[in-house]
């Protein structure tokens, strides 16, 4: 009755489908060759350069292509061994036949479209050719370029929108004069410049593997990897460095966040309209931000949350009556906060809660004060009153629960048998809430603010119901002992304690055999099977220590839910599983939620000596490990805010702590941490 009833009155009518889309192809048309040989297909991520080259009637042609953010800018660069030997057609398409596409007066081909019959934005990109050698035509009927036996060949593509108020046209066009000026090498180096700033913050080495498997395609190693030969960890260390390639090519400052796809959607239409679903998805997306050393690129999804406040106190104040912020399951660049679409999904006032945590976290890694009080805290602060207000006592328990909601995306049996979803009280809402309530509190007291809404919430929290243990051992989803509809599903909601919270720890044994429990009976009910959700149990497993459990989800992520280029599979193709994969792989190696830095938590024996350099543990301290034989041989600590340290390594019990000074490296081994 409660959901026929949400389902009528609370949600909205969501008219307009906004989507992330392709922006478009470009088609190179090149004569046949009688023979082709050596034919090969690559991606650099040491420098996020794709190649292709091949042999074609005996000379050697190869293809460099990048994406410049210095230069806002594609630039491909098109080679010969032989003189005079490139000859092709350009054009530019895409998908709906709705572009307006022509070549211009300085002799580029550019293509504009006001999306959506004119409610979407308007893009405009163009397209120019730089031949060295040979002779260039334009054709305006067929909106076409064609070089003609040229020695090399510059393309360059610049593309803009009128997003946030831009003049596309103009802003394409400003860019494009600018780089069509430039040498292929003086764009290439600062390129690389600019990646590899971010890339090298971080190099790992989880073992060798043979040269011969090493040489072989990736799809080719992948397939070897599916047919149960894992023995390439130097796979998993590309699978890794891969993540943190795709984080640093999809989120960078003052862009929107990574969405669904990353920025790697296809056509019109791609699944979920690539939008930013904010029950987990792109919080996953972001796990690998702050602990891989990508700080910078947490910040488009930091100032999305903020951007979302405005719709979100309305959405609070219209939809419940209440002050401060709420957003629902998804949103999108139009910063959207209502639900639509079913309850048994939509009716979940949790995002912009959940979402807070990044907030916090970047705060924890940076000691950011400015920021904490500037940008983190009013947002914080009002999705705390939100959940404050929103709060109510339950009759039976006298316990504060919320809702109406749900446990994102399961549904249960009740006592008469039907399929429900919607109840008072579900439990990831109270951990979330408590994480909050908690961050807030302690965000307050760094700034000095606010001593009489502190005291509130803590109030609150007193009063908040807990996270409760079922009498089969397991953490209760629900308020009740419901039994699941689908015992194997893919959201494990009530373990958002354990991961990526820290409610559940070392520290607190009772709940964290509990989870254990939980996790074990989702996976033998058939749990993990979609790509994202098999990178949160690795996760999982990692903040219980145990690292066989952490790996062999880690190889069934790759065996069972990753397409030959390693992209991660829901199915379909969905980025966050490579995030949270990059995430859970860290949290094997480095942890530091639990107010410790944990040196190798979940060691798995496959990785018996490797090392990894450049990771971040919150406080601010930069991180170094190596280890032999499965035991730690050397730890290096940059402290880069002068915090004091506790260090604890693997399972021992003893604890170094140590003051800090700001700059200064410390190196420990073995034999000083037992």
């Amino acid at each position: 009755e409660a959901e026929k009833v949400g389902q009528e009155k609370l949600m909205a009518n969501k008219s307009q489908y906004t989507t992330y889309q392709t922006l478009g192809d470009l088609n190179l048309s090149f004569p046949k060759f009688e023979k082709i040989s050596n034919y090969k297909r690559e991606l650099n991520i040491e420098t996020a350069i794709a190649s292709v080259s091949y042999i074609g009637d005996g000379a050697l042609y190869k293809r460099e292509i990048f994406s410049s953010a210095p230069d806002q800018a594609i630039i491909m660069e098109l080679t010969s061994e032989k003189a005079s030997a490139i000859t092709f057609t350009a054009n530019m398409s895409r998908p709906g036949n709705k572009a307006t596409i022509e070549v211009d007066s300085d002799g580029n081909i550019t293509m504009t479209e006001h999306i959506n019959n004119g409610n979407g934005v308007i893009f405009y990109t163009r397209l120019k050719i730089n031949p060295n050698g040979g002779t260039m035509t334009f054709d305006t009927t067929n909106n076409t370029i064609s070089v003609y036996k040229a020695n090399t060949v510059l393309i360059f593509l610049t593309a803009s929108t009128n997003y946030n108020g831009k003049d596309a046209k103009a802003l394409s066009k400003e860019n494009m004069q600018k780089v069509s000026q430039k040498g292929f090498e003086p764009l290439k180096i600062d390129h690389i410049k600019d990646y590899q700033y971010y890339f090298k913050r971080v190099d790992i080495n989880l073992g060798k593997t043979d040269t011969n498997q090493v040489a072989l395609p990736t799809d080719s190693r992948l397939a070897t990897f599916k047919a149960g030969s894992t023995s390439d960890p130097e796979l998993l260390k590309l699978y890794y460095q891969f993540g943190r390639y795709l984080l640093i090519s999809s989120s960078r400052p003052n862009s929107l966040p990574a969405n669904l796809q990353g920025i790697w959607a296809d056509g019109l239409n791609p699944p979920w309209d690539c939008d930013y679903h904010i029950n987990i998805n792109i919080q996953m997306n972001y796990w690998p931000a702050e602990v891989t050393n990508l700080s910078e690129l947490h910040l488009p999804f930091l100032n999305f949350i903020n951007d979302l406040r405005p719709n979100a106190r309305t959405t609070a104040k219209k939809m419940y009556g209440i002050n401060g912020t709420v957003a629902h399951f998804a949103t999108d660049a139009w910063h959207y906060t209502e639900p639509w679409g079913k309850t048994d999904w939509a009716m979940w006032p949790m995002g912009m809660a959940w979402s807070c945590r990044h907030l916090w976290e970047h705060y924890l890694f940076t000691g950011d004060e400015e920021y904490l009080k500037t940008t983190a805290y009013p947002a914080m602060k009002e999705a705390a009153q939100f959940c404050n207000g929103w709060l109510i006592t339950d009759p039976k328990t006298k316990k504060l629960v919320s809702g109406p909601s749900i446990s994102p995306e399961n549904k249960f049996i009740t006592k008469d048998g039907a399929v429900a979803s919607m109840v008072m009280g579900p439990t990831m809402d109270h951990m979330i809430i408590r994480d909050l309530f908690n961050s807030t509190i302690e965000a307050s007291k760094v700034i000095g603010t606010d001593s009489i809404f502190r005291i509130q919430l803590q109030k609150s929290l007193t009063k908040l119901s807990p996270t409760k243990i079922a009498s089969d051992g397991r953490i209760m989803e629900w308020t009740e002992e419901f039994k699941e509809e689908n015992p194997g599903h893919r959201h494990i909601s009530h373990l958002y304690g354990l991961y990526p919270s820290n409610e559940i720890n070392i520290k607190t044994p009772e709940l964290l055999k509990a989870a254990r429990k939980t996790i074990d009976y989702r996976l033998a009910n058939g749990g993990g099977h979609t790509g994202w959700s098999r990178a949160w149990i690795i996760n999982y497993f990692a903040r219980m220590q145990d690292g066989k459990a952490a790996y062999d989800n880690l190889i069934a992520l790759l065996q069972k839910s990753t397409l030959d280029n390693l992209f991660d599979n829901h199915p379909p193709f969905q980025i966050d599983g490579n995030f949270g994969a990059t995430a859970g792989i860290t949290e094997m190696l480095l942890q530091s939620h639990a107010g410790e830095i944990h040196l190798l938590p979940a060691l798995p024996q496959a990785w018996g000596n490797g090392y990894v350099k450049g990771l971040v543990a919150r406080g601010g301290f930069e991180v170094s490990i190596t280890w032999e034989n499965g035991l730690l041989k050397k730890v290096e600590i940059l402290s880069k805010l002068g915090n004091d340290c506790a260090l604890r390594y693997g399972n021992n019990d003893k604890i170094i702590r140590m003051t800090t000074e700001k700059g200064k490296l410390y190196s420990f081994t073995e034999g000083m941490l037992k």
